[in-house]
């Protein structure tokens, strides 16, 4: 049987490393799994103080205003998100930085003895404007890290490859997260306009 939830993140592009926090968690029924991609809920409190998760609607956006000046100079753009979430809901410590970093992370509970979670991004080939003209989503690439963190990343650096790919994994009975910080690559010159694409997220169990 196959288990999953599923986050999204919209992208925008306006044209004109530590190690992560990984804890064990208590196996007990039901079976949960857990993804939160920017903003999140919980019920209850915290994960540790006996909190349950819950689902959240919320589209969080990762976006980049890019000057005319600097179009298509190959120098990298930062880009900032408007998620509020900055704490972790395993115990509420402040583990990204905002508006620089997106909160990736979650929870896989199991009794079972089978393997890990696997977290994966389905992205489109392009980020488009409203005149049809594109950008490549392999334009987008992230750093991973976590305030206080130490020890490799369960979600490490990369870029989107346009398609379904994997972005990192979450051991049974183990909670994990991480910051990703986007930047747009800005190697070629684009027309002017808001470019945006939607990345989902899912969150996969065996």
């Amino acid at each position: 049987m196959i288990a999953a939830v599923g986050a999204c993140l919209s992208v925008a592009l306006v044209v004109g490393d530590a190690g992560a926090f990984t804890v064990n968690i208590t196996a007990r029924n039901p079976r949960t799994i857990y993804l939160q991609v920017g903003v999140g809920t919980f019920t209850g409190g915290t994960y540790n103080a006996g909190g349950s998760p819950a689902n959240n609607p919320t589209v969080n956006v990762v976006s980049v205003n890019v000057p005319a000046a600097q179009i298509g100079s190959g120098a990298a753009q930062a880009m900032t998100t408007n998620s509020t979430a900055s704490q972790s809901l395993y115990d509420n410590f402040t583990f990204c930085n905002l508006p620089g970093q997106l909160y990736i992370g979650g929870f896989y509970r199991s009794t079972s003895n089978s393997g890990a979670a696997t977290l994966s991004a389905t992205s489109p080939a392009n980020l488009v404007n409203s005149t049809g003209n594109t950008i490549p989503f392999t334009q987008i690439r992230w750093t991973s890290s976590g305030i206080g963190d130490t020890g490799a990343q369960p979600f490490p650096a990369g870029a989107f490859v346009g398609g379904v790919q994997t972005i990192g994994s979450i051991s049974r009975n183990q909670w994990a997260e991480s910051c990703h910080s986007f930047s747009y690559s800005n190697s070629a010159v684009v027309a002017a306009g808001t470019y945006t694409g939607r990345v989902t997220y899912t969150l996969s169990a065996p």
